[in-house]
Order: C-alpha cells, then sequence, then structure tokens
C-alpha cells in the first residue's frame, strides 16, 4: 500500500470530532505502520501502538453520528499499556475501520506474525526464541 522509501508519510489523520467540526486537541494518525493518538494543548500526550498488535476492531455509530457520519473504534490491542484505545467522533468511521483493519493484517503479513503468537492458553503471550539448531525455548508472560 505504501512505498518503502516513504516510511515517514502520514496514511491517514483526523481529529477527534463534536458533530462535524474538529474542535479538539485530540488527533489520531498513522504513521510508519503506528497508530498514533496525540492529546493535549499546554501538556501533549503521545500514545503509539503497532498496528500487527491490534487484535480487535469495533466502531460504534450512534443516531446523531450515522447524521454527521461521524463515530467511535474501539481498538483492542496486546502488550501495551492501555489495552482499549477509542478513536472518538471520527469522520467517516465505516470507512476508516475497514482501512485499519487492512493496515493490521498488511503489518502482520510483512512482520510474518500469525495470531497464535499472541493467544496462549490462559491469555498468555508467547514469546519464541529459536537457537542455531531450530530448537525453540518458549518463554511465557502474564
Amino acid at each position: 500500500m505504501r512505498n518503502k522509501n516513504q516510511t515517514q508519510d502520514i496514511l491517514w489523520k483526523d481529529r477527534k470530532h463534536f458533530m462535524w467540526f474538529p474542535w479538539s486537541f485530540t488527533k489520531y494518525y498513522i504513521q510508519n505502520d503506528r497508530l498514533m493518538l496525540e492529546s493535549g494543548l499546554l501538556h501533549t500526550t503521545l500514545d503509539e501502538t503497532l498496528l500487527y498488535r491490534i487484535v480487535d476492531i469495533t466502531m460504534h455509530q450512534s443516531l446523531a453520528g450515522k447524521l454527521f457520519n461521524t463515530g467511535d473504534i474501539i481498538i483492542k490491542a496486546t502488550v501495551d499499556s492501555s489495552p482499549e484505545i477509542i478513536l472518538q467522533n471520527i469522520v467517516n468511521p465505516k470507512k476508516i475501520r475497514t482501512m485499519l483493519s487492512e493496515l493490521v493484517e498488511e503489518s502482520r503479513l510483512n512482520r510474518n506474525v500469525v495470531g497464535k503468537e499472541f493467544y496462549g492458553t490462559g491469555g498468555n503471550i508467547h514469546h519464541h526464541d529459536f537457537d542455531d539448531n531450530g530448537i525453540c525455548d518458549s518463554e511465557e508472560t502474564d
């Protein structure tokens, strides 16, 4: 979807909206295989999530959101400080959910990541290290 030489290109960006007005100090964008959330005016916080760590994407749209074509996207991710990320009141939420889902799959393919690397028994995450002989030394973390 993007050129390897253009790793700093922003693939999507938006702000948290009120109705259809982007009156907010919360910005969302996708850059360099990462979902970025930037918020604040005087004190800015920047939170990033690697796309391949996203495991679930849900869209919520109220009646007012349908009228103004805005909605929320709720993202569940693994191994992040915040396992649930909400992109609030963004424009074209259906289109963005589809695009985000495709980018997540593309990121996983590029990194050779499969779903079983996220889910172990009891929700544990497995890290696999292989020695020079190809023998796996697995380590579980909670």
